[in-house]
């Protein structure tokens, strides 16, 4: 080496040198517009594209101070997985950012028995942000110290984590609780000092979700899938269970949020509420996924301060009512006129059954004894009421002989009959119609009943689901691919059913054909919902067929005749009631108009 080129060297060792030490001391950097702060990942993108490769460490880090001012020191470290759990559930935690990474359900399995994972880092994000003087402030770009910590309290075991990350300005903690036998997860996130860099009244969230399939059945887990949302005004919300895209601005603050699918839901809950919440839902092509949900919401701080919970568990109606107020919302229990039905009554009855089952197809045959027993008074009436229809039939068919040509005139001398003869013809449907809202709360019941679900009996391997027992080589339009052999028993006992309470009634022409219509109708609407409504339907069938068979062994139609004949004499000169001169006078005035 000559000594023009050592020259060389040592001026091109001493350019570098000044170079270095003239970033380390006053960095200039480039011009920044007023966006988002760079993320911890974008910073290394930019220093693997630099020109230089690596840059030195003086740089990376006036960068870091540039884009997050105090929290600089803790955009830097090392991620751990943490997992805070009890007897029910899993949830691992992420030392970076703090963030909920994966919640396994203990207790149950997916359908192709897998660990039940309800949330995973592929198919959720929850995106926490502060705003400050340098943007919006994403905990995700902030590395905590994990401690966990176990403590019981009259018997009860509590596991706190505390996630913690401090710098000489303040301190951010994240605490997260979860008790023995809960489904609940709480959490505090506090902010101590930094004075004058978070510039916000609330922590905003941002939680994505791709609801993943569980079930077999994905076409009746899009059905049963929505998002939930529970008002301050005590009014519960939905996006519904469409497969429309949907979107919504909550008008008022909001309590709660449910991402509810068919048997589980993931839920956020407020400690007082919810600002600013906005909810959108799609439904994608991907058959591994039933829903896409997104919820934006700002939680208020208080002092620094933001409490609220979360809920990673099964949808059944008595756990999810002790969570909070409305929560027992995201189990659809039916339109107000059946739901009564099953919140207060099938629920409990499920409840006290566990205790003393554990095959639920022994449970359903007993629910359907238990209700047909409570109910039995008013088959009791019906049949009555049928059987005093049936022992007039003569006097009815002499009214159709002589008046039948006359429509009016017939309905009027039936009235007139009925009174005499102390009979009423809705005295046997109206029974019936009393029982009606048991026959339809079961529609709602089974298909959203977690107790049923991965439950054998007999053939069936899931009571949740449609028994495949024959399948076919071909589909069947508004039928399906497979045969239910549950449903096929239910259709069969209601055509049995059907012709041997036609024999007790009056019932002739259509009205008498739309009892084997019916159960045919259903074959085709059933074949594709839960087995155990299918069973339920089928059991009940039976029971109501024995009721009729034993009530008809100690009625006896002469002894009903009698008392017929006998109100005929007592109310030979009997008065028209009011009502009845109304509804002749109303008769008369339609078919007066009529001939007009």
């Amino acid at each position: 080496m000559d000594k023009n080129q050592a020259t060389g060297l040592i001026l091109f060792a001493a350019v570098i040198l000044v170079y270095s030490l003239f970033f380390a001391s006053s960095p200039e950097l480039p011009a920044v517009e007023e966006t988002l702060p760079q993320t911890e990942s974008q910073i290394s993108a930019t220093v693997q594209d630099s020109p230089t490769d690596v840059l030195p460490d003086s740089l990376i880090d006036a960068q870091r101070t540039s884009r997050f001012g105090l929290l600089a020191p803790l955009t830097t470290g090392t991620a751990s997985d943490i997992v805070l759990e009890n007897d029910k559930i899993s949830v691992t935690l992420s030392s970076k950012g703090a963030e909920i990474k994966q919640v396994i359900l203990k207790e149950y399995k997916s359908w192709d028995q897998q660990p039940l994972a309800l949330l995973d880092e592929q198919s959720s994000n929850m995106s926490f942000t502060l705003e400050s003087t340098k943007g919006n402030v994403n905990m995700a770009d902030l590395y905590f110290s994990p401690e966990l910590t176990e403590v019981a309290n009259e018997g009860v075991k509590t596991q706190t984590l505390t996630l913690s990350a401090r710098t000489g300005a303040g301190q951010i903690v994240h605490t997260f609780s979860l008790e023995d036998g809960s489904y609940v997860v709480k959490k505090r996130m506090e902010i101590d000092r930094f004075q004058g860099l978070f510039t916000g009244n609330a922590l905003n969230l941002t939680w994505e979700d791709q609801v993943k399939a569980q079930e077999k059945d994905l076409g009746e887990s899009r059905r049963q899938t929505r998002l939930n949302y529970y008002l301050a005004s005590e009014s519960y919300e939905n996006l519904g269970a469409g497969n429309d895209p949907e979107e919504e601005q909550a008008a008022e603050p909001v309590k709660w949020i449910g991402f509810s699918q068919r048997f589980f839901t993931a839920g956020i809950i407020a400690d007082s509420v919810f600002q600013n919440v906005s909810l959108a839902q799609t439904t994608p092509t991907d058959s591994s996924i039933v829903r896409s949900m997104k919820a934006s919401l700002a939680i208020p701080l208080e002092n620094g301060r933001a409490d609220f919970s979360f809920y990673f568990g099964p949808d059944k109606y008595n756990t999810l009512k002790k969570v909070t107020d409305g929560f027992e919302e995201n189990v659809d229990m039916g339109y107000f006129f059946v739901s009564w039905v099953n919140k207060y009554i099938v629920v409990h009855l499920f409840q006290f059954l566990e205790k003393y089952f554990n095959n639920y197809g022994i449970i359903i045959i007993l629910i359907v004894l238990m209700i047909k027993l409570a109910l039995s008074p008013l088959t009791y009436k019906s049949y009555i009421g049928m059987a005093k229809m049936r022992v007039i039939k003569p006097e009815i068919d002499e009214l159709k002989e002589k008046y039948g040509d006359d429509a009016t005139k017939m309905q009027q001398e039936q009235m007139k009959l009925f009174s005499q003869l102390g009979v009423s013809p809705i005295s046997g449907c109206l029974p019936l119609v009393l029982q009606m809202p048991f026959l339809f709360a079961m529609f709602f019941f089974f298909p959203n009943a977690v107790e049923l679900r991965q439950e054998s009996f007999l053939w069936a391997n899931d009571l949740s689901t449609y028994d495949e027992f024959i399948k076919l080589p071909f589909t069947i339009p508004f039928y399906g691919s497979h045969v239910s052999l549950f449903t096929l028993l239910m259709t069969v006992s209601q055509i049995i059913y059907t012709h041997f309470n036609n024999q007790l009634t009056t019932a002739t022409g259509p009205m008498k054909n739309l009892g084997y219509i019916m159960p045919v109708m259903f074959m085709f609407i059933l074949n594709s919902y839960p087995a155990g409504l299918s069973f339920y339907y089928f059991v009940s069938n039976v029971v109501t067929f024995g009721q009729q068979a034993l009530i008809k062994l100690f009625v006896d139609d002469a002894k009903i005749r009698a008392k017929v004949d006998e109100s005929k004499v007592k109310n030979v000169n009997k008065k028209k009631s009011k009502f009845q001169q109304k509804l002749e006078d109303a008769m008369k005035a339609a078919d007066n108009n009529r001939k007009k």
